[in-house]
């Protein structure tokens, strides 16, 4: 089912507003950002942490991999399989990357396996935009609500949960959930961390 116009017309909005984002600020977020996702007890501890290759102004993750390797955690990069399904590689510095279809850099090879979404703990998930009820506006392409829709079936927060990365700018009043999409257990901007985790809190 397409997206509605002022779906589509939110996305094309928020595109904008964080491309503009100049490259500084955009270091100085990811730097932020790192002690906003380290009040996640899981984020300190799980041993499987998915993350993503920052395009197109995204948040940059690359303040966090130092740490997760520090303790000897395993950092995980996205893939689309040949079935269009969601996996995980294991990713570190020395790791060849090429563009996948959509430009966006993967993990090659086959030394490594790739990982079903049940395989991780904690996922941080890219989006366009986000609202304070745990909902987020993603790209349109629906991988990570079809790799985690069996998150909808269980008691949340269960394994992996999902952190919705983004800029604080990228906050919306609120975000009409649609039937398939999976709601965020916490945001991580470079201002807060927002817990979706304890609603009656």
């Amino acid at each position: 089912m397409p997206d509605s116009k002022q779906r589509t017309a939110q996305r094309a909005l928020l595109r904008e507003k964080r491309a503009a984002i100049p490259a500084s600020e955009r270091i100085a977020a990811s730097t932020a950002l790192v002690a906003q996702l380290e009040a996640i007890p899981e984020f300190l501890t799980d041993a499987n942490i998915a993350g993503y290759w920052a395009v197109a102004g995204e948040l940059p993750l690359s303040g966090i991999v130092g740490g997760l390797r520090s303790r000897g955690q395993t950092y995980h990069l996205p893939v689309i399989d040949d079935q269009k399904r969601l996996r995980f590689a294991p990713w570190w510095p020395g790791i060849d990357v090429a563009p996948n279809r959509f430009g966006i850099p993967e993990p090659t090879g086959t030394a490594h396996p790739r990982l079903a979404p049940d395989a991780m703990d904690v996922v941080l998930v890219p989006l366009l935009g986000f609202d304070r009820h745990g909902h987020r506006l993603g790209f349109g392409g629906g991988y990570y609500d079809r790799a985690f829709e069996y998150l909808r079936d269980l008691e949340r927060p269960s394994k992996p949960l999902l952190v919705g990365i983004g800029y604080a700018l990228q906050e919306i009043e609120r975000i009409e959930p649609r039937d398939w999409d999976v709601p965020l257990d916490y945001v991580a901007t470079e201002r807060e961390l927002i817990d979706f985790t304890n609603p009656d809190t």
